[in-house]
């Protein structure tokens, strides 16, 4: 059975570890503003360097609470968290700013160019399989083993993955949900193998920089366009924390530098290339914080 995505915003096995409505996030400490994250490689190197930023040049500390994307959402809207730096719009968490964008306040774009979709191995075939509508030709569910390669239950891409299975027809292909590192896992053991495998990713991500892969082509449009990722932060935060408003209003990452950068952080470290970015990008921080 294909995983249902309508459990996303209560179901979430991480609820237990949020402790939401203990009030951390309220204007009561204006010297500590809490973030939530997922560990996913994109939002993991930004939501880190802003707390390294923001650590070393205001009187701030900043806590970061690893969270399911649903659950974030939530947070962000009901005052529990401050804010989170990954926000994927206008599609790919769509249906969450929906729900609650007239309680949260958007500061813009972190960094623009991103994608989504479905990815294979360069190697896969491409006369048989160059299109999400390919996987319905015969032959191709036996080598896919009836199945896409997701990641996390909650994440956006997973319930758009779940809409192009339907819009597609796809009725023999089960999307697996596991972790991102599982689903690169599971890539690298496919390529290892020589074995054709899809799954479900985006870009930026340093799987980019380590396989030789390509998106399968979306001919219907279901898994989004080209998007851009935003910070947003609860109601009245920009009124608590001005400067720290006003440094992510400011913060903007070219996409090829956050995808040599993911790179780096996965031969040796997130905090080490996080520590090379910021000493060898001083101009362009030095702008985040002055404006």
């Amino acid at each position: 059975m294909r995983n249902s995505m309508k459990r996303v915003i209560g179901g979430s096995i991480l609820a237990a570890s949020l402790a939401f409505g203990a009030g951390t996030a309220q204007a009561d400490d204006h010297k500590t503003v809490e973030f939530g994250w997922t560990a996913w490689s994109d939002a993991e190197f930004v939501t880190k360097l802003a707390k390294k930023v923001i650590e070393e040049n205001y009187d701030y500390e900043v806590k970061l609470t690893l969270a399911d994307i649903g659950l974030q959402y939530q947070g962000v809207a009901k005052g529990d968290l401050d804010g989170m730096l990954m926000a994927w719009l206008p599609s790919t968490h769509g249906d969450y700013m929906d729900r609650v964008g007239d309680d949260v306040v958007n500061l813009g774009p972190l960094y623009e160019g991103a994608r989504l979709g479905w990815i294979v191995p360069a190697y896969v075939d491409e006369a048989a399989l160059s299109s999400i509508e390919d996987l319905k030709k015969q032959g191709n569910v036996e080598k896919l083993g009836g199945k896409i390669q997701g990641i996390d239950p909650g994440a956006g891409l997973m319930q758009l993955s779940e809409k192009t299975i339907e819009e597609y027809g796809l009725d023999d292909y089960d999307l697996s949900s596991a972790s991102g590192a599982a689903m690169t896992a599971a890539l690298k053991r496919a390529i290892d193998r020589g074995e054709w495998i899809v799954v479900t990713g985006w870009t930026p991500h340093w799987k980019f920089g380590s396989f030789d892969l390509r998106f399968l082509e979306d001919p219907k449009g279901t898994l989004g366009e080209t998007e851009h990722i935003d910070a947003i932060v609860r109601e009245g935060f920009k009124e608590d924390h001005p400067e720290i408003a006003a440094f992510l209003e400011n913060m903007y990452i070219p996409l090829e530098d956050l995808q040599a950068a993911m790179s780096e952080a996965q031969d040796s470290s997130y905090e080490e290339a996080i520590d090379n970015y910021a000493a060898n990008n001083g101009d362009r921080i030095q702008g985040w914080i002055d404006g």
